[in-house]
């Protein structure tokens, strides 16, 4: 009877996991596509000077690095696959990690809950913060010479959630 309600309970967490992850894969592209021009405008680029990236990578790992040597650097993922690993590092920190069709990174994307743990703005995105009429904070910096963004999210609310994202640019 244990056994049964042991294998259950793997299958739930196991189906959990892989939903969280599509739903994220799903999201991310749909996300980024939807920016209008008016946000679009207010990326901070900077064409007459060469902008150097102050976020560059997430515990060891960067963009273009492969599967392999991310997998390294973070250990074992609580969902595994050739598209995307998911890692559960604490309560309040979580990362996905995305790969393309050559098994190289895409996208990091890490989520604090409550903020805990996650890195100052100021050295994620740099200043000027745009605050959303829902009170949530957003910055999004896009390095073209270097071929990728990154982002920072902070929802609103008695726990708020801040969610860092680098992306290799579309091209």
């Amino acid at each position: 009877m244990q056994l049964s309600k042991y294998k259950f309970q793997s299958r739930t967490a196991r189906f959990f996991c892989v939903t969280v992850c599509c739903a994220v894969a799903w999201i991310m592209p749909i996300n980024s596509s939807a920016q209008t021009q008016t946000s679009k405008a207010r990326i901070a680029k900077s064409h007459s000077e060469v902008q150097r990236s102050i976020y560059r990578e997430y515990r060891g790992v960067r963009l273009n690095m492969t599967m392999e040597e991310a997998r390294a650097k973070l250990g074992t993922a609580v969902m595994q696959s050739d598209e995307l690993d998911y890692f559960i590092f604490s309560t309040s920190e979580t990362a996905q990690i995305a790969y393309n069709a050559a098994h190289k990174v895409k996208i990091i994307s890490v989520d604090y809950t409550g903020g805990v743990g996650a890195p100052d703005y100021m050295t994620v995105v740099g200043t000027n913060l745009q605050e959303r009429p829902d009170g949530s904070l957003y910055k999004m910096v896009e390095y073209e010479a270097e071929g990728f963004w990154v982002s920072y999210n902070k929802s609103a609310g008695t726990v708020p959630m801040v969610s860092i994202t680098l992306q290799l640019s579309q091209k």
